[in-house]
């Protein structure tokens, strides 16, 4: 687990200037998770988008809750819609439960959708 204290963050941010960042995010949000009706982007499961000089893709996501049903299954279905982007050489989707996730990762469309505002 990492330091607070020592000014890294607990999430490691994404490299959000990249090219393919904003097209990557699209993907993500189109995958979703079958229990909530709600993009998997928009509800805070993925943590970290990194995308380095060779255009190799690495997502570091989570789940709702360790037992969810599709856990074996999610990482593949992200992989899957980020591939076919112009450009991507390859994908690696990870996944940590470290930090978990919670409600207020959410982005606010989630929590409208879901009636949470």
């Amino acid at each position: 687990m990492t330091d607070i204290s020592e000014g890294t963050p607990l999430i490691k941010p994404s490299t959000t200037e990249h090219p393919l960042y904003d097209a990557v995010v699209d993907a993500c949000r189109t995958v979703y998770d079958p229990e909530i009706p709600v993009n998997i982007y928009d509800l805070g499961l993925v943590y970290t988008i990194e995308i380095n000089d060779e255009n190799e893709v690495q997502v570091l996501m989570t789940l709702t809750a360790p037992g969810c049903p599709v856990a074996g299954e999610m990482p593949g279905w992200v992989a899957e819609a980020i591939e076919p982007l112009p450009g991507v050489k390859h994908v690696d989707v990870g996944m940590t439960f470290d930090p978990p996730w919670g409600m207020e990762m959410m982005s606010d469309e989630a929590r409208l959708e879901l009636g949470f505002m």
